[in-house]
């Protein structure tokens, strides 16, 4: 063989993830470019449009109504990316408070008590999910609308029952409830500007949420699961096992909600979060993930909350009628959903 077929042998050998590729490529590739281009825009308008949007205050505001979307927009994200839903979602972060209440007034326990008996509840109804999902092969829509009838009808019967009403009774002077505030629903002030602390979950759930999906080999499996069940069940990814710990990621996700709707309120009234679980997917599309599974992202997500939280709140600062907004919020899904769509097209077409 000569020495030029055996140059061309060589490079015919390399491996394609070792080629490099340009910023731009990189960039487009990106699932949430989209949703980050749409984000500063309606950043923009409301900054024009919205008389004191601009402030610290109204900002700080912006972020926590973000915070209570975006908290279980994260783990709504992943189990999306890995091909899978949960409209449950909603109603468990209801269930989580109802929970931690009414075990800890009626148990005359202190409020931790109850705090960690709804962790332990939460995450089976999420495991409960995603074992039934896994044992039964049904659709995960019908599997988690089981569940969120289910959890619609046992909250409400279950506070009636033992409370006598259709909310729980206040836990506020039961002990540990300062401290349990303190972590789930207090404020922390900055330069003089009040941010809750849900920013803060918010925050770290996105870290971790990163960290699983670019940095371990469970995200590799999360990809795989979503991309195709069949192949990555065949190149040996424990597809039970990663469904039930997306599901049980969404449990924990509802368990901090819950728990800060609790401590925020003093009381839970059990017919809330119902219809909460279609902005959690909401905020997750606009963030780049496909309804299809294997693509997206947890930052991602977090433009996707931290856009509704902007739209919610600059047009109460606009002075709009708030009828509106849910007018809005679909023309930002469809809006994004088609600027997602056409993003992936490019990259693939630049790759």
């Amino acid at each position: 063989m000569s020495a030029t077929a055996e140059r061309r042998t060589d490079e015919q050998v390399i491996d394609e993830r070792l080629l490099r590729t340009s910023p731009l490529k990189k960039l487009l590739a990106r699932p949430e470019l989209g949703s980050v281009v749409g984000a500063l825009a309606v950043f923009v308008f409301f900054a024009f449009v919205a008389d004191g949007f601009l402030r610290a205050s109204s900002l700080s505001t912006v972020l926590y109504a973000s915070s209570t979307i975006g908290i279980m927009a994260v783990p709504v994200a992943l189990l999306m990316i890995g091909g899978e839903f949960d409209l449950s979602a909603g109603v468990m972060v209801t269930s989580a408070a109802l929970i931690s209440s009414m075990f800890s007034y009626q148990m005359t326990a202190n409020t931790w008590v109850g705090v960690g008996v709804s962790l332990l509840v939460t995450l089976a109804v999420g495991a409960f999910n995603g074992f039934m999902l896994t044992r039964t092969r049904l659709p995960s829509f019908i599997i988690t609308l089981g569940t969120f009838l289910m959890l619609c009808g046992m909250n409400l019967g279950f506070t009636k029952l033992i409370d006598g009403t259709v909310s729980t009774k206040t836990i506020a002077d039961m002990e540990g409830f300062s401290s349990a505030r303190a972590v789930f629903a207090s404020t922390v002030t900055v330069g003089g500007v009040d941010f809750k602390i849900t920013i803060l979950w918010w925050l770290a759930l996105v870290a971790v949420g990163s960290w699983i999906l670019l940095r371990t080999r469970v995200g590799n499996w999360i990809f795989a699961v979503g991309g195709n069940e069949d192949a990555a069940r065949a190149v040996g990814v424990p597809v039970a096992k990663t469904k039930i710990g997306l599901y049980m990621g969404v449990a924990f996700g509802a368990w901090i909600s819950g728990q800060h709707l609790l401590f925020s309120f003093d009381a839970v009234q059990s017919g809330e979060g119902v219809g909460n679980e279609l902005i959690y997917i909401i905020a997750a599309v606009i963030g780049g993930c496909l309804i299809t599974g294997g693509y997206g992202s947890a930052i991602g997500s977090a433009v996707g909350a931290l856009l509704f939280g902007m739209t919610s709140k600059g047009i109460v600062f606009a002075e709009w009628n708030p009828d509106w907004f849910k007018f809005f919020l679909g023309a930002m899904l469809l809006l994004a959903t088609l600027l997602n769509a056409w993003v992936r097209k490019r990259a693939e077409a630049t790759a």
